[in-house]
């Protein structure tokens, strides 16, 4: 019986400094895969890697040995103690496997609910694979689906459309206010790690002018450079302030150094324009007294998490809608690769089929020597189609058996009724990849 075996660590099971130790980097991608394609136990194999996650995905016969490749596998590509790794780990087969794969390139197994980058990184782990020939069958089917049904959830449920960070959530509250942000001048004050998180999303956006105000000039001048913005010394963060549309603030000061009165000031200097203040500093950097005047919209780190929260529940509600389409692709597939267990049986059936026509057929022709070779022809064509007649009905049949829990027993007795054995041990059992495809985009739906 063919075996889908998932071995891996993520966010959930593991802290970030054992993650970093497991990741692959490209030459040990390639060197792994070319270990899968090597071993005799493995028949396909793909690896996908992210900064949140390491998994390993194999095709074989034998639960165990597959579990002892993948182990003998991390011990030499990265070198690591896999005792000690074990209890960070964790190991889905069968149907868990499956519907562990289409979780997670549907982003419902991410940190952040419904995020999309997770499907990318899962096609290209896709393409690698192909690409180091440890792609077969079964996970050219597997993966295709499973990308399906991602996309099914991107466009069929709302779950990625709110916030879901503090950083995020920040520049979705910018654009409420602002309408663009393409226009826009970012001050930043302090160059803190959630500040410089924050700047990227408002470039993404569109922002061009960035100022960054630090204490140290070498820090300020290097996130400045980043994004083609410009660093000023903190002793001009007035001026800077009368400039800017959205203000970043997140320094490690112990109190207040924005406060109600120098705000005050700071908006008469700009006649009253709209000023957006995020202070996502602790302790807090500016005096939230300052939201008391007009035109001054101001955030700290506890309304923005309050609006992540929001977006989450609104999220965690589209996520079920979400996983009754994860849980309706994991069926065809699961359909699809049922049916593929009775191929052989299929294929059997119609090369000895084929193989008692054209017996006959050939004893039935040297009677009828005076045929034309259109005659001839006509001939060969009726008794393949009469074949593939009285076939027709029977491979229906054993395709629908194979859905049934014993069907086993069925496939058995089947070669047994026909007496298949030299066939199925000498004949192909398998289609042809593009065939495959076409199975699991119809033949599943059925």
């Amino acid at each position: 019986m063919t075996e889908i075996m998932i071995m891996g660590i993520n966010h959930k099971t593991a802290p970030v400094e054992l993650r970093e130790k497991l990741s692959f980097t490209e030459s040990q991608l390639t060197r792994s895969l070319a270990f899968c394609k090597a071993s005799c136990e493995i028949s396909e194999a793909i690896i996908l890697t992210t900064c949140n996650r390491t998994e390993i995905y194999v095709v074989g016969a034998g639960e165990e040995l597959l579990r002892l490749r993948i182990m003998q596998l991390l011990a030499e590509i990265k070198e690591i103690d896999t005792v000690a790794l074990r209890p960070n780990l964790y190991l889905h087969t069968r149907e868990k496997a499956v519907e562990h794969l289409f979780t997670v390139t549907a982003g419902l197994d991410s940190m952040i609910l419904g995020e999309t980058q997770i499907l990318g990184q899962v096609k290209d782990a896709y393409a690698k694979g192909k690409e180091a020939e440890t792609v077969g069958a079964v996970f050219h089917a597997l993966f295709r689906q499973a990308v399906t049904a991602a996309k099914r959830v991107q466009t069929e449920t709302g779950i990625n459309q709110n916030a879901a960070s503090v950083s995020y959530a920040a520049v979705e509250l910018a654009k409420k206010i602002f309408g663009r942000l393409d226009n826009r001048t970012v001050l930043v004050l302090g160059a803190g790690k959630m500040s410089e998180l924050t700047l990227r999303h408002l470039y993404d956006q569109g922002v061009k002018e960035v100022i960054v105000v630090n204490r140290t000039k070498e820090r300020a001048d290097k996130l400045a450079h980043s994004f083609g913005g410009v660093a000023e010394y903190y002793e001009n963060r007035r001026e800077c302030l009368i400039k800017a549309d959205i203000v970043i603030s997140s320094t490690g000061a112990p109190h207040f150094i924005l406060e109600r009165e120098e705000m005050a000031a700071v908006m008469r200097a700009r006649r009253g324009k709209p000023i957006f203040l995020i202070d996502i500093a602790v302790p807090r950097d500016i005096d939230p007294k300052v939201n008391e005047l007009d035109n001054v919209y101001l955030y700290d780190i506890d309304d923005l998490q309050a609006v992540v929260a929001a977006n989450l529940k609104d999220r965690q509600h589209e996520a079920v809608k979400a996983r009754l389409i994860v849980k309706e692709e994991i069926a065809h597939f699961q359909t699809w690769l049922k049916t593929q267990e009775v191929t052989p049986l299929i294929a059997a059936l119609r090369h000895k089929a084929e193989t008692i026509r054209q017996s006959e057929l050939d004893v039935s022709l040297k009677k009828l020597a005076n045929l034309s070779d259109k005659e001839r022809k006509h001939v060969e064509n009726l008794t393949r189609a009469i074949v593939n007649r009285i076939l027709r009905e029977p491979v229906l049949r054993i395709k629908e058996f194979a859905l049934e829990d014993r069907s086993e027993v069925f496939v058995t007795s089947l070669c047994q009724l026909f007496d298949l054995t030299e066939e199925l041990n000498g004949q192909p059992t398998t289609l042809q990849e593009e065939e495959l495809v076409g199975a699991v985009a119809e033949g599943g739906r059925q």
